[in-house]
């Protein structure tokens, strides 16, 4: 069991010993328990496995215990019992904006409130405001915020926050009384999805810099509005959070607020190894450190942080303490890909399948976005869903390419590929005949998802062993928020394209973002190439490599893993290199 997983389930027994009204000391207890658990330095958890918690402030003999349970079973037995007292939806209550464990006990014991559902019904009925502390007011609040919960989902994909992101940023910076904004948390470390969106400002005018935040067009609700901080909702129901600091605190918290949770553990852990304690307001000297030197004094920015702790500087995309501490003390982080090193993008459509822009239209869009060349995978005939290409209309689609090319003078060049289909059993919607005619081919499943792991596995390595085969598509099928991925073995894929020199696509639709950036890493050290395409249907889907690009940061990559960061006339020959492996 994780800390954060130990430290959720003492705040949770906290909640519920406050609705069965026991005593608050007891109470306070497992919430300082909780506290403790999330923040201690060390690895608490196998302290907590060897009964080595005596003398840490905060868990007393009782919590040891329970602290040592978890640790060594994965479950508390005294949590499951506590539980069980109550419904199985009680905790979505606390997701509700305006309740806290008074009014949730309210609720329970009076009304026998056990789940939102049951909530909505007691506030439309009035049944909830005639409850002690509730009223009308409370009550159109609480439904006010059961319908927003059901409105929006409480997760979100990259494309549908980016641009309000970038406009709320750049509306902060424009602002006269603040000298520096950032977007904090997991927008900043390049995650597939976000739960809000975290900003942060340095001024000398913090209540004005709020208040004008607040009042901002964009914004549809308020949440809390502090001195210093603030909570709304902007539209679609995105939670965005406002902190303002002063300049000297900025570098602190824009670390601290970048997260993740482990990174910043793993930092403090450092920072007090050097006799220093480290937080998101600077850092001060621990009772067995010296005084701050000079260096430490004078930190303006998060490199310089770093560089106090004796490590490189690690992008905000790496810090998921998964090796990037080890290899910033060793100096071998990587040179993360940048944008404007890819000079290409494959896996591509045109309306002679699903796409909106004709291949001119594509290209042409390409050029303007400063490529030098560009890949055209329209859908296999057996994607009759998706308008595929038969035969006769994919080899009228290479005839025209031809033609474009001729005009496009070598300045520019369009690759004839296509999209093909992996059938059931594991072959492919063309013979080969037809797949050697083209300049690369993209292999993807389209359908029948539901395949045992091992059968869809043995599917798409016996597509991949095909040597016409350039790239392997989307590897998992997931749409994010909208559809798991199917069952795969991913280090088996993996292995079997390094063994045939196949390239994985990282798909870089903000639906897919597939494959997943936490197994790029894997596959680097396994010697397969990315393609980080767009996937684009229309000729604004050509930008969405930039969450691509983001993705493969995040997964360690550099421009040399990139196969799409060779320019033209390089590609070619990787690409014949590929099919001839």
């Amino acid at each position: 069991m994780t800390r954060e997983e130990a430290a959720e389930i003492l705040q949770r027994i906290a909640l519920l010993l406050e609705l069965k009204g026991e005593n608050p000391f007891k109470i306070r207890a497992y919430k300082t328990g909780a506290e403790v658990v999330e923040a201690y330095a060390g690895d608490i958890m196998q302290l907590a496995a060897d009964n080595q918690l005596a003398g840490i402030k905060g868990i007393g003999e009782a919590l040891r215990d329970k602290l040592h349970e978890m640790a060594t079973t994965g479950k508390l037995q005294f949590f499951e019992k506590l539980k069980a007292e109550f419904p199985d939806g009680l905790f979505e209550l606390f997701d509700i904006q305006g309740l806290g464990p008074k009014k949730i006990a309210a609720l329970y014991s009076q009304l026998q409130v056990g789940s939102v559902a049951d909530l909505k019904r007691v506030c439309v009925s009035g049944e909830a405001a005639k409850l002690s502390g509730f009223g009308d007011k409370t009550v159109v609040k609480i439904l006010e915020s059961i319908a927003f919960r059901a409105e929006h989902a409480s997760e979100f994909r990259i494309d549908q926050v980016y641009a309000l992101a970038l406009d709320l940023l750049d509306t902060l910076r424009a602002h006269p009384a603040v000298s520096r904004a950032e977007v904090c948390g997991s927008f900043r470390r390049a995650k597939e999805t976000v739960h809000d969106l975290d900003f942060l400002v340095s001024t000398r005018q913090p209540e004005q810099v709020i208040a004008d935040f607040v009042a901002l067009p964009q914004i549809e609700k308020v949440i809390v509005q502090g001195g210093t901080k603030a909570s709304v909702y902007a539209p679609n129901g995105v939670q965005c959070d406002l902190r303002a600091v002063s300049s000297a605190e900025f570098p602190f918290a824009l670390n601290y607020f970048t997260g993740s949770k482990e990174h910043n553990v793993v930092m403090r852990q450092r920072a007090l190894d050097r006799g220093l304690s480290l937080n998101e307001y600077g850092f001060t000297p621990t009772e067995v450190g010296a005084s701050l030197s000079p260096e430490i004094q004078e930190i303006h920015d998060e490199r310089e942080i770093y560089r106090a702790l004796g490590l490189d500087y690690i992008e905000p995309e790496l810090r998921e303490n998964s090796g990037e501490i080890e290899a910033a003390a060793q100096g071998r982080l990587p040179a993360l890909i940048q944008l404007e090193n890819l000079r290409g993008v494959f896996h591509n459509h045109t309306t002679a399948s699903d796409g909106r822009g004709t291949l001119r239209e594509m290209a042409e869009a390409a050029r303007d976005l400063g490529l030098q060349y560009l890949g055209i995978a329209d859908h296999s005939k057996s994607s009759f869903q998706a308008n595929g290409l038969n035969e006769q209309r994919l080899r009228a689609q290479m005839a025209e390419i031809r033609v474009l090319n001729a005009e496009f003078e070598g300045h520019f060049r369009l690759f004839a590929g296509s999209e093909v289909d992996i059938l059931k059993d594991g072959s492919l919607d063309f013979d080969d005949d037809l797949l050697a005619e083209l300049d690369y081919c993209v292999a993807s499943v389209h359908n029948v998802f539901n395949l045992p792991e091992a059968e869809m596995t043995k599917r798409i390595i016996r597509a991949i062993e095909n040597p016409h085969v350039t790239m392997l598509g989307h590897v998992t099928g997931r749409l994010l928020l909208q559809r798991p991925a199917y069952a795969v073995n991913i280090p088996a894929i993996i292995d079997a394209a390094a063994e045939t020199g196949t390239i994985i696509e990282l798909n870089a639709s903000a639906w897919r973002l597939d494959m997943d950036w936490r197994w790029w890493r894997l596959a680097k050290e396994k010697g397969v190439k990315c393609s980080i395409n767009p996937d684009a249907h229309t000729t604004q889907g050509l930008e969405a490599v930039l969450f691509g690009v983001r993705a493969a940061r995040k997964g360690w990559l550099t421009r040399n893993d990139v196969v799409n960061c060779l320019p033209l006339g390089q590609i070619e020959g990787a690409l014949k290199k590929q099919r001839a492996d």
